[in-house]
């Protein structure tokens, strides 16, 4: 069988487009590759959106700088990395182009599956008309934040016992051996159209979704860098179920 082609966008190095030169981490390719699909980098060219969502039989957003809110009503906080404009309106227009590709088709046939990883959850989340937490440590603090940053490893709350990313302990249980890796500085406030999955035990938002679509999944950690751990649903395994929704 054909391996599914999963196209995964790309930052630009020095999160500026003017390095003139696009950069992806290696593992997102790996982790696509090790699940059993064929990994392709999109490059931002937002006039060629409608192509690339045809190519792909799954996409990925991954993870990068912070978004730039004022096209979402809001000032951007100063102490924010922001994101180069040219990606954030690429991926910010596959997302439209899923969406209307799948209205187009009035059901699975042209249900692109989507997974959002870290700033492609929050992404997928502001697209979905949710609101962010620019800056964690007023929020949660530092000691807190420092939990969710340089590859933190922490525990997950789970909210939904039918998402792609259930487990044995489910509605409100913290599983110990369910950990993922972190690092981020800025948190969905809510989560819009969409539904909450899972929480860090700060109350952090972890995992969102839309459960009326075959997988539409927005995670704040970083799977592609989890491993094989006692809970691999939740790190390699959140790329295999990406795989498979995408066969």
């Amino acid at each position: 069988m054909a391996r599914p082609i999963i196209g995964i966008t790309v930052d630009n190095k020095g999160n500026t487009a003017d390095s003139g030169t696009y950069e992806s981490a290696i593992r997102y390719s790996q982790a696509v590759t090790a699940a059993g699909g064929l990994a392709i980098l999109l490059p931002h060219e937002v006039e060629h959106v409608a192509q690339y969502v045809n190519l792909c039989h799954g996409l990925i957003l991954t993870g990068g700088a912070d978004p730039v809110m004022e096209q979402f009503g809001c000032a951007t906080d100063g102490r924010a990395r922001r994101i180069d404009q040219n990606r954030q309106a690429f991926e910010l227009a596959l997302l439209s182009e899923v969406d209307r590709q799948r209205d187009a088709a009035m059901g699975d046939t042209g249900d692109t599956p989507v997974l959002g990883v870290c700033l492609g959850m929050q992404l997928m989340a502001l697209h979905n008309g949710a609101s962010l937490d620019q800056y964690m440590p007023d929020t949660i603090g530092d000691e807190a934040t420092a939990g969710h940053q340089d590859n933190a490893r922490h525990s997950l709350i789970f909210e939904a016992d039918d998402s792609v990313i259930q487990t044995d302990n489910t509605g409100g249980s913290i599983n110990a051996s369910a950990t993922v890796v972190s690092s981020h500085r800025q948190r969905i406030a809510d989560a819009g159209r969409l539904r909450i999955v899972a929480r860090a035990e700060d109350g952090t938002i972890e995992a969102i979704d839309d459960p009326a679509r075959r997988f539409y999944l927005g995670v704040q950690w970083h799977p592609e860098r989890g491993g094989d751990d006692d809970c691999p649903m939740l790190n390699q395994g959140v790329l295999k179920a990406l795989i498979d929704s995408s066969r």
